[in-house]
């Protein structure tokens, strides 16, 4: 039975599928390989894997080599696209902990306690307006 998600990262293809998938020689995957653009996870016995991402990334390598750009440009671009999507994943971590900190806030500030002139508790409501999220 085949999983329902694949693994993007997972290594799963040989040299041979991953070259036919990105529609390039193995040669080049192996020159990508020692260049650092593109890194094969290894088998036990030495053997090179690719994961699913790792097709997509050939293919973009392939497409902008295509429209002139060399190996040193499209290194440049691939590690401004992973600082990129570094950004992005933080962004929406921080992002989900303002909206969290903003529930909490809400929460606990809508209850005001405080004691009368005969030391009774008494209960009152505050309001705030809400803090407008982007994105919310």
């Amino acid at each position: 039975m085949l999983p329902e998600v694949m693994d993007p990262d997972g290594p799963i293809f040989s040299i041979s599928v991953a070259a036919s998938l990105a529609e390039m020689h193995p040669q080049t995957l192996r020159q990508y390989d020692r260049l650092g653009l593109v890194i094969a996870s290894r088998t036990k016995g030495g053997g090179r894997r690719y994961s699913p991402r790792d097709i997509q990334r050939l293919r973009l390598i392939q497409r902008l080599s295509q429209e002139g750009i060399n190996l040193t440009g499209i290194r440049r671009i691939l590690a401004l696209q992973s600082e990129l999507e570094e950004a992005q994943r933080r962004m929406d971590d921080m992002t989900e902990l303002v909206r969290r900190l903003v529930e909490q806030h809400e929460s606990q500030g809508r209850r005001i306690f405080s004691a009368g002139s005969t030391g009774n508790v008494a209960q009152g409501r505050f309001y705030h307006p809400r803090l407008a999220l982007p994105g919310r």
